[in-house]
């Protein structure tokens, strides 16, 4: 992107590349349901209706069911989701060695671990640090390999004193910026005698929380964990409930003893299933490196429909229109329209991210028509 400002050391281009970046949506809005007002008409009555402070906006369950959404794909297949999480640690436990090595890894696009990596630009901000050491830690973990896709920022605003401003700038600039890493919480932060209410800690989450969903990225929120020990490992994160209550989801980087470089990192989520991941640190390069998984990476169930659509319509041609009847009839499938057409909205993602092909399900004046057409994996 041309006229940048840069946050860091200059750019300079990248020389691994596994995985195409990833399109970004700049819309700014929550996803609404407007694409379902057919005419001018409607469309007016509409913004009238958002005018009478008694407004409330709903979606039926009905035109929940015509949606096609559009699912954004994880960063790290099987480990890092969408959303916004918590990574939390003790003290010096290599909280920030994870961050640095999961940025890394994102901005190149490169496996990290057995786990497939969607590359993206990475803004992280490495509060606890300076240049100098940043500089000297990089080049131990990664040698001279860098990227022009991992910003650094050592200082920031804090949350209610314009620190989603700086983002919102900073995505304005780089609007493929797939990764915020804030590193730590407490420095964003207001400090008060409220620090650690319930309410407090939720509001903070959530609004860091309702900035990610905005551009759609994902945010990893560094933190600590309490001194004593709880039964369940996440009931160790310093602070309230609240701070997990917001959240998607948390990472938890723990060791038996400090002085060992084996540790394990929990995690749990609202989009993935709980699992433990086993690790070693290297002692030399600092980075950490995978041992072992006590679950074993979820992977969607196939969907025959899927692979029918796509072994069916795209032999001949790249563009496929008609009715769900017709693409009922066309398929050889006992399914019922409806169904068909719900099933085709809930899977849109997969069947883009598996087949290459987009679908869409729009209302006119004849009836509904089914749209499926060939696409080349760019926003995967």
């Amino acid at each position: 992107m041309a006229n940048k400002k840069e946050m860091a050391p200059p750019n300079v281009s990248v020389s691994a590349d596994t995985e195409q970046p990833i399109q970004k949506c700049t819309d700014h809005s929550i996803s609404n349901y407007d694409e379902n007002i057919n005419s001018f008409e409607e469309m007016q009555r509409e913004m009238l209706r958002q005018l009478d402070p008694s407004y409330l906006k709903t979606v039926s369950m009905a035109a929940l069911y015509d949606t096609v959404f559009d699912i954004q794909p994880p960063l790290i297949d099987g480990l890092l989701q969408r959303g916004t999480y918590l990574f939390v640690g003790s003290p010096k436990v290599g909280k920030s060695f994870m961050m640095a090595q999961i940025a890394y890894y994102i901005s190149i696009g490169m496996p990290l671990w057995e786990y497939k990596v969607r590359k993206a630009t990475v803004l992280y901000f490495a509060l606890e640090d300076d240049y100098p050491r940043l500089q000297k830690r990089l080049f131990q973990m990664f040698g001279a390999e860098e990227t022009g896709n991992l910003y650094f920022a050592t200082e920031c605003k804090t949350v209610n004193g314009g620190l989603e401003e700086q983002i919102r700038g900073f995505m304005q600039e780089h609007p493929e910026t797939g990764l915020i890493i804030i590193d730590t919480l407490k420095r964003v932060r207001e400090a008060g005698g409220a620090d650690y209410s319930y309410a407090s800690d939720y509001d903070i989450v959530a609004r860091l929380k309702a900035l990610a969903d905005s551009y759609k990225v994902t945010m990893l929120i560094v933190h600590h964990t309490r001194k004593q020990k709880a039964e369940d490992i996440f009931d160790m994160i310093s602070g309230t409930n609240g701070l997990m209550g917001a959240a998607d989801g948390a990472f938890v980087l723990s060791k038996e003893k400090r002085i060992s470089n084996n540790a394990t990192l929990d995690v749990a989520g609202r989009d993935q299933q709980d699992m433990k991941v086993h690790l070693v640190r290297d002692a030399e390069r600092l980075v950490w490196n995978f041992e072992k998984s006590e679950t074993e990476l979820w992977k969607e169930p196939p969907e025959p429909l899927l692979e029918k659509i796509a072994a069916t319509l795209f032999s001949e041609s790249d563009r496929w229109e008609g009715t769900a009847s017709e693409l009922c009839e066309r398929l050889g499938v006992d399914i019922k329209p409806n169904v068909l057409s719900l099933r085709l909205s809930i899977n849109a993602s997969k069947l883009f991210r598996d087949y290459g092909i987009r679908y869409q399900n729009s209302r006119t004046h004849n009836g509904r028509k089914v749209s499926l057409w060939k696409e080349t994996d760019e926003a995967v």
